[in-house]
């Protein structure tokens, strides 16, 4: 859209903020639109497509001090019937006030409003690098994990580099809103959003979790365990006397880290109790019992009260 169409614009409407509207309370009218009514959000809607980029042309001119200037001049003189005061000498410390159409006649002002709109006046004529845009989309814990290439709904490539997590933003160079007057195109980010996996987690730092269920007799006397891993399975030995909560960490068996290197498979431990037992499996498990010389509570004991019930306490 040229700048010659602002007579007929109200961007600050098109928002639907007042004109003194902070850069801050913009953006975020912005957001809220754009997200509305995107294409990929409204495929198939010409209107929504419509609405779309008269919200971006409000955007990109509102959010821009000096286009905001201009704009709000031309519609300044634009709604005082082409009246402005230029000044002279070299502060321009005074001024005139001229009326164009009382000069030139109001069937000229037109054409003098396409001079200075397409560069023949000073302050009009100026490049202006496209909006940027936002759009979603949502990977599986695979693709996000190890790079994946995909076409959005407008038809846009997007290479997703290895690790990405959820709500990390990839930016495509020169695919977002038109330029004006020959200038570039603004870029588009994708916001991404991953799929959550039966098995694995995400962690810091390119770190993959994996809860590890093991028997009692696992945990007690120690194991070697075959875990998968994002690429292929691995063995990792279970420490004797293991308890729930411990982590076992398997080297750069995790994901890609965005800064170079690979992240680490943590190992989490759970010590699963059987619900239901045999009597043989009852009767080991009380000879063990007999067995135990220490017991785990031997902390609580001296905040244990040791009184028959209904004995009291007190002072004599």
């Amino acid at each position: 859209m040229s700048q010659r169409d602002w007579a007929d614009k109200d961007y600050y409407a098109v928002l639907g903020v007042g004109k003194d509207a902070t850069k801050d309370e913009i953006k975020r009218a912005y957001r809220k639109l754009a997200q509305k009514y995107h294409p990929d959000a409204n495929e198939g809607d010409s209107s929504a497509e419509v609405r779309f980029k008269e919200i971006s042309e409000a955007h990109s001119v509102l959010s821009n001090d000096e286009k905001r200037a201009e704009y709000n001049e031309f519609r300044r003189l634009v709604e005082a019937g082409g009246e402005r005061i230029y000044g002279f000498g070299p502060n321009q410390g005074g001024g005139v006030r001229v009326n164009i159409g009382d000069i030139l006649g109001d069937d000229r002002v037109g054409s003098i409003f396409d001079d200075l709109l397409s560069g023949g006046g000073r302050g009009f004529g100026f490049r202006s690098h496209g909006q940027d845009l936002q759009t979603e989309t949502t990977l599986s814990f695979d693709d996000a994990v190890q790079g994946a290439s995909l076409t959005l709904n407008t038809g846009t490539k997007v290479r997703v580099p290895p690790g990405v997590t959820d709500g990390a933003r990839i930016k495509v160079a020169g695919k977002g809103g038109p330029a004006t007057n020959g200038g570039s195109p603004g870029d588009l980010y994708v916001r991404v959003h991953v799929e959550e996996h039966p098995v694995f987690g995400r962690g810091s730092n390119g770190d993959i979790l994996l809860t590890l269920p093991l028997t009692f007799t696992e945990a007690a006397l120690g194991a070697r365990v075959e875990v998968p891993t994002i690429d292929g399975s691995v063995t990792v030995k279970v420490p004797a006397g293991s308890n729930s909560g411990k982590i076992l960490r398997v080297k750069e068996r995790g994901a890609p880290r965005q800064r170079g290197g690979t992240g680490d498979l943590l190992v989490k431990l759970n010590v699963e109790v059987p619900q239901k037992l045999s009597k043989p499996h009852k009767d080991l498990l009380r000879r063990l019992a007999e067995l135990d010389e220490d017991s785990p509570r031997r902390h609580l004991e001296g905040f244990i009260d040791t009184r028959e019930p209904g004995a009291k306490s007190g002072a004599k």
